[in-house]
């Protein structure tokens, strides 16, 4: 497989959002599509549905715009990375560049929680950005949910829903 530098997006987040939402870096599917979250397997979308209460067949921009409503910005660990394929072990370690969360919670002084997807995106912050972060954001609190990836089969939608909504659900507006 060629091993291929893929880019994050942009976050997605309004000035006063609470809850930070990191995925590792996007899939090949998200990558095509440009969306966050874009495999049809993932369960992403719909636990956010679910969660903050919108319709899972409305259009990507209007379900982004619901989870803001909702308090929720989105964004991934990595800025960049070297990758074959979409599955986080075949990051390339070496090729890793991290995003600027100095920069991001500075302009988003309101998020008081990280909720990472996945064991990945959790891994990556808490050794590449946490040193630095709780030094500037010693309240910051972060928490690892299970991955919304279609390639973590090991729980049912419903068991990741649970977990999701045990994490999160108490800070949606």
């Amino acid at each position: 497989m060629t091993v291929a530098n893929v880019s994050s997006f942009l976050p997605v987040a309004r000035p006063d959002a609470r809850v930070l939402i990191l995925g590792s870096m996007p899939g090949i599917a998200s990558l095509e599509a440009r969306r966050y979250y874009a495999h049809p397997r993932n369960a992403f979308w719909p636990i956010m549905s679910d969660l903050c209460g919108f319709d899972l067949a409305l259009p990507y921009e209007q379900r982004l715009q619901s989870a803001q409503d909702a308090g929720l910005a989105l964004w991934d660990v990595l800025a960049s990375c070297a990758r074959p394929g979409s599955l986080d072990s075949a990051i390339e370690t070496d090729s890793i560049r991290t995003n600027d969360f100095d920069q991001f919670f500075a302009d988003h002084r309101s998020v008081n929680a990280v909720f990472c997807n996945g064991a990945t995106a959790f891994k990556l912050f808490k050794q590449r950005v946490m040193p630095g972060i709780l030094v500037r954001h010693p309240d910051l609190s972060v928490q690892q949910l299970p991955s919304t990836s279609p390639a973590h089969a090991s729980m049912k939608l419903a068991e990741k829903r649970d977990v999701w909504a045990r994490g999160i659900q108490q800070l949606l507006r």
